[in-house]
Order: C-alpha cells, then sequence, then structure tokens
C-alpha cells in the first residue's frame, strides 16, 4: 500500500477558513432579555454533548462581538438551532445593524430572560457554566437548564460557506416507505 503524502498548513488563513468551511455545521441563534430588548447572536460553532452531568452546550464567540458582552449579562441564554427556510432570519440577526436584527423574528419566552426563535427544530435554555480564550475566539461552555425539539422539522445546516439543507437519500426514503 502507498501513502500519498498530504499537504502540511502553509499558514494561509483564507486556505484555512475555506478548508474549516467543508465540514457542515448545524447554525443556532443565542437569545436573551437584556435591559427590556432582545439581544442575540448567530454562531455555527457549536456542540452538543459536551457533558452529561452536568448538561453542557459548547459554543465559540469571536472576541470582536460586541453582542456578547451584553447577552452574558443575561441570566439565562436561548439557543434554538434554525430551522431549514430560517436562513433569511439567521442572516438578519447576525446582521452588523443591531437595531433591525429581531424586526418581525418571531420570538418564544421560558418564562426568563432566554428567547427562542418559533420554529426552531431544537432550542435549549441556558446558564453560562464557563468562558476560555481559544485564540480570536471565545469558547463558552453553557449548562443546559431547559430543552425541547420538534422532530418533525429539520435543521439549517451550514457547508462551504452557504446554507443548505438535509436531504434523505432516495434508497433510505423507499425503505422507510415500504
Amino acid at each position: 500500500m502507498t501513502h500519498a503524502s498530504l499537504p502540511r498548513y502553509d499558514a494561509d488563513p483564507a486556505n484555512l477558513r475555506r478548508t474549516f468551511s467543508y465540514f457542515p455545521s448545524g447554525v443556532v441563534a443565542l437569545i436573551a432579555e437584556v435591559d427590556g430588548e432582545p439581544r442575540g447572536l448567530v454562531a455555527a460553532t457549536f456542540t452538543v454533548g459536551v457533558s452529561i452531568e452536568p448538561p453542557l452546550v459548547l459554543c465559540a464567540i469571536q472576541n470582536s462581538s460586541t453582542t456578547w458582552p451584553l447577552l452574558r449579562q443575561a441570566p439565562t441564554i436561548g439557543i434554538s438551532v434554525l430551522a431549514e427556510g430560517q436562513g433569511p432570519l439567521g442572516l438578519q440577526i447576525g446582521s452588523k445593524n443591531s437595531a433591525e436584527r429581531f424586526v418581525d423574528v418571531p420570538l418564544r419566552s421560558a418564562g426568563s430572560t432566554a428567547r427562542f426563535i418559533a420554529g426552531a427544530p431544537v432550542w435549549f435554555e441556558c446558564e453560562i457554566h464557563g468562558e476560555h480564550p481559544a485564540g480570536d475566539h471565545a469558547v463558552i461552555l453553557l449548562k443546559v437548564i431547559g430543552l425541547g425539539a420538534d422532530p418533525d422539522l429539520r435543521p439549517l445546516v451550514f457547508h462551504a460557506s452557504t446554507f443548505r439543507q438535509l436531504v434523505r437519500p432516495a434508497a433510505i426514503q423507499d425503505e422507510d416507505d415500504s
């Protein structure tokens, strides 16, 4: 068996960013009410199942975020996994224009400061468990204190720097229909 030589990382940030983009991920919105207003941001670096006891999820936030310092003040934060078709909401919430982020965005409340996007297939109500520096980002560990899911809804996927939808292969669909 011959082994082909694999390319080494050449310290090109554009190549690194492009290569990272080929790893598909879900898209989440982190939202809370702060000073009577919804505050939020969108992230594609999100991991569930970090720990079962305590129940932890993880999100990476850019150090340059001007929203995170506001959002971290809330006692609870809502995390909504965006559904297919909610890409425009993700772009709106992630926009630089913070005054327009939540115009006509359907939000739900859990009776706390956490806010959730209506129609999300998965949602978590969380408290900040820890925050750790990680290069140009901060890794935020969030303790899950409430959660829910709608298994009939499909998540939005971010892959190759664009939003995509999950599609089941026809062979699997045919097996399920039999």
